[in-house]
Order: structure tokens, then C-alpha cells, then sequence
């Protein structure tokens, strides 16, 4: 019966000796998941994950919490910078877009009328050929930037 106790006593006392001596391997797929595994994969690299510290081998530094923290939120912020700077992108492109098919329209309506009238200050007028060319230069200009490809990239 003693030999039993002290067999039961030194096994629990060796059981975690045993189980830190084991290796714990990390690694990350092709989905950027992280995972672990007391195998090393075959195919990918990973590294031996210490059990105590919970650190990679060979990796001795690790940053504070309050650094992690601060890297986190340095990170959000740039994602959102980002992002808004899309949106104000998405927007002047949708407007570019307006603009040119405003710009299209009025070319359109220059080319197919002979006369085009137009409202000024509550009277309605003719247009001279002259200030039809002008209108023409003017919407072909407004085309030009709104409806180039490379102007769009600007």
C-alpha cells in the first residue's frame, strides 16, 4: 500500500515535467488562421510555442500590453482613414460621372439644334451661332475632364 501511495505521489509530481517537456507548434494557413498542434505540419513552417510563457522560441521579445494596445488603435485608425478617403473617392467619381453624362447631353443637344433657346433672368432668347460655339468649346471641355479615363485617375 505505500509503495502504491508513493508510486501515486511521484507520478503526479512528474505528470506536469512531462507535459511542459512535450512541443506545441503554431502556424498559419493559407486563410491567415492561426493555429496549433502538438505535430509539426507537413508542408508549412511553423515554430515551437513555449507552454509556460506562451511565447515562439527564438522570440524573447514581446511588446507590453499597452503597446499592443496602442499598435491596435494606431491600426483602426489608419483603416478608417482609408476607408474615408474611399468613400470621398466613390463620391468625386460618381460626380465625374454626372458631370460627364451632363456634359454628353448638352454636347448632343448642341450638335442636333440648329437654335437652342435658353431662360435668363425670366426671359427666354435664342441663342447666336457664335454663343452655340461657345457652349460647344464649353461642354467639350467639361468632357474632356470628366469623361477621360486618365483625368478619372487623378
Amino acid at each position: 500500500m505505500k509503495s502504491r501511495s508513493l508510486f501515486f505521489a511521484l507520478a503526479v509530481t512528474m505528470a506536469p515535467g512531462l507535459a511542459v517537456s512535450e512541443s506545441v507548434y503554431k502556424w498559419t494557413d493559407e486563410n491567415g488562421i492561426t493555429h496549433y498542434g502538438d505535430r509539426q505540419p507537413t508542408g508549412r513552417n511553423a515554430e515551437s510555442v513555449n507552454i509556460r510563457t506562451g511565447s515562439a522560441s527564438g522570440n524573447s521579445q514581446t511588446a507590453s500590453p499597452q503597446a499592443q494596445l496602442g499598435e491596435l488603435e494606431e491600426a483602426q485608425q489608419a483603416r478608417a482613414e482609408a476607408q474615408q478617403m474611399t468613400a470621398q473617392e466613390q463620391a468625386r467619381q460618381r460626380q465625374m460621372e454626372a458631370n460627364c453624362e451632363t456634359a454628353r447631353t448638352n454636347l448632343s443637344v448642341m450638335n442636333t439644334s440648329s437654335r437652342v433657346k435658353i431662360e435668363e433672368n425670366g426671359e427666354t432668347r435664342y441663342l447666336s451661332p457664335e454663343e452655340i460655339a461657345e457652349k460647344k468649346a464649353y461642354f467639350s471641355q467639361i468632357a474632356t475632364e470628366n469623361c477621360n479615363e486618365s483625368s478619372a485617375e487623378k
